[in-house]
């Protein structure tokens, strides 16, 4: 079945590289970019729509909250932009009041209760959480964008470091989008080979460092992440499209795993066309276990300082 996908802040950086990366996919059908900038969405829209002609034969228009209440998953990217020296959660106190807006908003336009809800806006894990709680959505059918970003930065850079193919390395990494993210290398491979008998412990420790830092550098040297974001984005959104039960890093609703309960955070995770699936429970070392531990940890912290 076609896939109308909504973009909530689709004028932004984030949310025009998300629409972008869909219409190069060719994938979903319809693509929507609503924005409080009527003007700016309105222009992306007709930039994208020039070149449908190369890309494919897509539907891309701007739209109202009300007139993507029938979308099959709202990509939600509105929200003010994260500062070099601040963490994700720091937004907090600036993402809420704006991202229950839009819950509102959404809720107002009656959206159809079988809509996948797909939070990217920061901090991630707190309000793929609120977008459960505050609406009272299943929550097989919210997910964040979670660690998929820093995943592919981890891959990408361990990729550079020893000149081996990007699209082979496999390495994850999993908790929380921000600050206490765990990189997972018991299971990180290039074409099935371990990455740790390649990679001494202070490379890897270096590689870490620098995928948990990327995105305060993309920042600071370009004012935001966009391209690999917008990548991102679509590969979520064309697992779902596709229904492929592809197993990636989401940030959903734990129950028990890990023996975590209540926060959303990022695990290796099912995703098809009716959202979360599975989040799955691997043998890791303890370390990383604990690593995992120590996010939802953070992050139940951070929610119960919400007012």
């Amino acid at each position: 079945m076609p896939l109308k996908v909504a973009i909530i802040g689709g004028g932004g950086r984030v949310g025009s590289n998300a629409a972008f990366a869909l219409q190069c996919g060719g994938i979903v059908r319809q693509i929507a970019l609503v924005d409080v900038n009527q003007d700016l969405a309105e222009g992306e829209a007709l930039d994208l729509l020039h070149g449908a002609h190369f890309c494919g034969d897509q539907d891309i228009t701007a739209a109202t909250t009300a007139e993507v209440a029938d979308a099959d998953v709202v990509c939600i990217t509105a929200g003010s932009r994260r500062k070099p020296d601040e963490s994700r959660l720091d937004l907090i106190n600036r993402n809420v009041s704006i991202f229950k807006g839009i819950l509102e908003d959404l809720q107002a336009a009656n959206l159809k209760r079988d809509a996948i809800i797909f939070v990217v806006s920061n901090p991630v894990d707190v309000l793929t959480r609120l977008a459960i709680e505050h609406l009272g959505w299943d929550p097989s059918k919210v997910m964040g964008l979670g660690t998929m970003l820093d995943t592919t930065r981890f891959c990408s850079l361990i990729a550079q470091a020893k000149q081996l193919p990007p699209t082979q390395v496999r390495a994850l990494m999993l908790g929380e989008h921000g600050d206490t993210m765990t990189p997972i290398w018991s299971s990180a491979t290039v074409a099935g080979i371990p990455l740790a008998t390649i990679l001494s412990p202070n490379e890897q420790s270096q590689l870490a460092k620098r995928a948990a830092g990327s995105g305060a550098e993309v920042i600071r040297r370009k004012g935001g992440a966009g391209y690999a974001v917008g990548v991102a984005i679509a590969q979520v959104i064309h697992a779902i499209a596709l229904d492929k039960q592809t197993i990636l890093p989401v940030s959903s609703k734990v129950t028990g795993q890990y023996g975590m309960r209540d926060v959303c955070l990022s695990l290796p995770t099912v995703v098809g066309r009716e959202g979360v699936i599975k989040a799955m429970e691997v043998d890791l070392w303890p370390k990383e276990v604990a690593g995992i531990q120590g996010s939802a940890k953070a992050l139940a912290d951070t929610w119960n300082k919400l007012s």
